[in-house]
């Protein structure tokens, strides 16, 4: 009686080692898997994934479905910081060229202004003005102000200066470089030991007259002498020499270069 129902249960048992080579087969198929999707685009970030996907499957902690996305979180973010960098500076870019557009039309609105004056006082010959990417600049040929060889501003020319720096009173303000220049043929007088020296001077003694004007504020102001090394003509004749004898007025934009 019991030798029966010993063997009766024996009969009812499973086999179940089946099982093991099963498991073994999803395992190797989940590491091909893995493999095949990162060998389009090998990179640390990847190398590191698959790692970790080979870690979690012999460990059998991590399903297929709860691997992490393609794209690192790292990698997405860093993709859409570099997309809204260029933005911005596409914008910063469009903004100074907008502001460096109105400038460019404020300063010719100023160039007019010094035209009338020019034109009202027949100095076509002896001032001229040119607009450049440095900002507006005005010309005054030397015999306008000066006597040969000398620094100071005659005094039968200070009106001319004064009326000049009326021109300059602008709001709102801009800084001005005043800048001297001469021609090639060497300086004979004892005030000065070159040509450098004196169209330093020139400079410096124009502005002085110009800054007597109360409403412009010497902050603004600079002057340079170039002596006979930037010159706008050929030294070789005599117009080219008067042409190189100047003052240069240089006002400068607000918003810069």
């Amino acid at each position: 009686m019991s030798r029966r129902k010993k063997k009766k249960h024996n009969e009812e048992h499973v086999d179940e080692s089946w099982l093991l080579p099963y498991a073994d087969l999803l395992t190797l198929l989940l590491a091909l898997f893995i493999v095949l999707f990162a060998s389009s685009s090998v990179d640390a970030q990847k190398f590191q994934a698959i790692s970790r996907a080979f870690n979690s499957a012999f460990a059998g902690g991590t399903g297929v479905f709860d691997f992490p996305s393609p794209i690192p979180e790292g990698q997405m973010q860093s993709t859409d910081v570099k997309g809204e960098d260029t933005k911005s500076k596409k914008e910063q870019k469009e903004a100074a060229e907008l502001l460096k557009q109105i400038e460019q039309q404020e300063l010719a609105s100023i160039q007019n202004k010094v035209n009338s004056y020019i034109d009202h006082n027949n100095l076509t010959e002896k001032l001229q003005t040119s607009l450049t990417d440095e900002g507006l600049l005005v010309s005054i040929r030397d015999n306008v102000l000066f006597s040969p060889g000398s620094a100071d501003v005659r005094t039968n020319d200070m009106k001319v200066a004064g009326e000049i720096a009326e021109l300059l009173i602008m709001e709102p303000p801009r800084n001005i470089i005043i800048s001297g220049h001469t021609d090639n043929v060497p300086i004979g007088n004892a005030p000065f030991d070159s040509n450098w020296e004196l169209s330093v001077m020139r400079a410096i003694n124009f502005m002085k007259i110009v800054l007597h004007n109360e409403k412009l504020d010497p902050s603004w102001f600079s002057a340079k002498g170039f002596g006979e090394f930037q010159p706008v003509a050929s030294n070789d004749t005599s117009e080219g020499r008067a042409k190189n004898r100047r003052v240069e007025i240089l006002i400068l934009p607000r918003t810069g270069n």
